[in-house]
This record gives structure tokens, sequence and C-alpha cells, in this order.
């Protein structure tokens, strides 16, 4: 036996939730993404998808994919520091960086390697990355492969993170990095707090607008224009996934900064470059998302009335206040197990268990597009306030 298969023949952790029937993982699509889903042959309310405008299959969107590749082909063929980029690329960052508030703007592949080449770049050995413990993991990835001091401070605590910013040396760069919207709990990072704190210590903010773009602020800006804080954030992060219904992302930042990741960061000078059909389609979904304000407004409708729903049955939803709506479970097999029972009842959600959240935190990710309607919203509520009830996870 070889040495790598030999150290791994011993993980077997899915194939044992395998033969208990409750495996969740890489469950196959085979259609659009929707409201509702093709799976194992037959149709599923989706609540589990991050498309929070529900814009995956909108006609204008498809069609802007479909143009791209007959005008440039399927990709590029390089990186963007290379031969990779598109005018369509440079165009596009300027659309951001302008709807974001910010002077440019850089396009990545993905959001993590986003995340990964902005964070590691910007940051040096005499710098510290101060990042709250629950921020996603392209931004934990980040940090490490930065050579600034790391430091963690308790989730949307600014008393934590008063005192992690109190023992750093006044002198050095304080580089502060947090989600905007919490990717699992759905709650909203205090970002007037951080901003206080900010002015105080000399620190420069990065925000993670993954969840919040699209879904927070004027026409979809995001958490930093929800507070009205645009000016005092350095760097906005985004992500094409989401809300814009295709794959890549984006950072802005002033024309200084922006120079600067053009021309350090690795994740972004030797990946290949964004395809043009991800590109035109995000692209594309901007346009809407600017153009149909309604979508949005339906989105917090829609929100509002889960919210409510879930905690006059006795969910437990923690602090969220926005379309990812967590309900927790606090036991990893029972997050299986609800998981299954509700999908075999026609209801598609995500399990949360470690690492993406402590063994104690185990919950199921329910998720809202604008395009739901309310029947669907009542039907999936009903199927899982039925099962929680039956495995007397609400007593």
């Amino acid at each position: 036996m070889n040495l790598l298969k030999e150290r791994y023949s011993s993980y077997n952790i899915p194939q044992q939730i395998m033969e208990k029937g409750i495996y969740p993982y890489h469950r196959a699509i085979s259609g659009q993404q929707s409201t509702e889903v093709m799976m194992e042959g037959r149709k599923v309310l989706m609540f589990g998808s991050n498309s929070y405008l529900g814009l995956t299959n909108h006609p204008k969107v498809i069609e802007a994919a479909i143009e791209a590749v007959r005008k440039y082909g399927t990709g590029c063929a390089g990186s963007r520091y290379l031969n990779g980029t598109l005018d369509m690329h440079r165009e596009f960052e300027h659309e951001l960086a302008e709807f974001v508030g910010k002077d440019d703007a850089v396009i990545y592949s993905t959001g993590f390697q986003t995340n990964l080449g902005t964070i590691s770049c910007v940051v040096g050995r005499d710098d510290y990355i101060v990042c709250d413990e629950l921020d996603h993991a392209s931004i934990v990835e980040g940090r490490r492969l930065s050579f600034a001091t790391p430091i963690k401070f308790k989730h949307n605590d600014m008393a934590s993170l008063e005192k992690a910013l109190a023992h750093c040396r006044p002198e050095s760069l304080k580089f502060i990095v947090v989600d905007g919207v919490f990717s699992m709990e759905g709650d909203i990072a205090n970002l007037p707090g951080i901003v206080a704190l900010k002015e105080k210590y000399n620190c420069a903010i990065m925000v993670d607008e993954a969840h919040g773009f699209g879904v927070l602020g004027d026409h979809g800006r995001g958490t930093c224009n929800h507070f009205g804080l645009t000016d005092d954030i350095e760097i906005i992060m985004g992500t094409f996934s989401k809300s814009l219904a295709a794959i890549g992302g984006f950072c802005a930042a002033d024309n200084e900064t922006i120079n600067w990741i053009r021309h350090h960061s690795r994740s972004y000078i030797f990946s290949a470059s964004n395809t043009p059909a991800a590109t035109a389609a995000a692209r594309a979904a901007l346009q809407i998302m600017k153009n149909e304000p309604e979508r949005i407004e339906n989105l917090w409708k829609l929100t509002n009335y889960a919210l409510d729903s879930f905690r006059s049955l006795g969910f437990e939803i923690g602090k969220t206040s926005t379309p990812i709506i967590p309900l927790y479970i606090r036991d990893a097999d029972k997050t299986f197990l609800v998981t299954r029972m509700v999908f075999d009842e026609g209801v598609f959600i995500n399990p949360v268990v470690p690492p993406a959240c402590s063994p104690n935190d185990t919950l199921i990710r329910f998720s809202l597009m604008a395009t739901h309607t309310k029947e669907q919203v009542d039907t999936a509520i009903d199927k899982l306030y039925k099962c929680f009830k039956n495995l007397e996870i609400i007593k």
C-alpha cells in the first residue's frame, strides 16, 4: 500500500453516514437552479441556495452568457495578468467599483480566490490581521497565507475586538477583516462598532460582502452601504456566485490599493481568468439588480415572514436578521437525520456540521430567494416543524 493510501485508508466517516442512509452531500441536481429543482428523479423545494435574487435562470442572464461565448469563446486561456484580460473584464470592474462606491476593482475567478489573494498580499510581517472568530473559511486561509500576526476576536464582540487592538503595536498596520453578513449564522457585522474602534486604534477594514451583496443596502449595495459607512471601509469584497448568479469574485478599493493588489495578488496573477460566460452573466445580473428593486423588496417580505414564523413555532434561530436562517439542532447525527427526513418530504436544506461550525452549534441552514412564494415557504416550514417535533428538537 502506498503512503498516501495507507494514511487515509482508515478515514471512513462518510461511509458510516452513508450506511445510516443520511449522507447529505454531493446530491446531483438535474436541471436549473430555481425555487424547485430536480433531484433523484423528482421535484423538491430548494431552500439551500445562495441565489438570493433568484437570477440563475433569468432569461437575460442566460442570454448574456450565451452571447459572451459566441463572441469570446469558452475560456481566456490564461491569467488576467498575461493574456486573459478581456475588455469585458475591465468594463465590469469599473461598473462594480462605481456600484459599491470605490475607485476601482479587481475581478477574480472565484470568491475564495478573492479573499485568499487580497488578504495575503495587503498585509506583511510587521502588521496584524484581526478576524472575527466566525469569519468565512476563505478569510481564514487568506490570513494563514499572510505573514502578518493573526488575532481573532469573539464573534461580533466589540469589547473583545478592542482588547485585541489594545495589545497591538501602535505603529503597525492593524487590518480588520469581517463578513458583512455571516454565512451560517445570518447575523450582520457590527460595522458601526468596528469603525468606531478603527478611528481609535488607527486600523484598516475589509468587509466580505458575499452574503450582503444583493440583500442589504441601496439596490443591494451591501452591508457597508446599509450602515452608510462605505467611505470608512478600505476594501469591499464580493462574489458573483450568490446574488449575481454566476461564479467569480471582486475586491474594490482606492486606486493605489487596487494597483498594488493587481500586481502582487498570487491567486489573481497565477490563476486563469474568469470565463466570458460567467463574467457576462454576473454583469447582466447586476443590471437586473439595479433595475428591479422589487426583487429585494420581496426577498425582505419573505425573510421577515419566515423569521416571525420560525420564532413563533419555537425554533432556535439565533441572532439572524437576514435571508440566512439557522435552525439550531446541536447534534450532528440529528442534523443529518433532519436533512434526510425533510428531503424525503420534498424540501432541500443544508446541514451545517464541523468544521463549518463547532460541535455544539450544528444547524440546518434555511435560505430564501426573492422568487420563492409564500406558499412554498409555508410548506417548507410545516415540514421542518413536524420533523423537529418528531425528533424532540422542539419540545
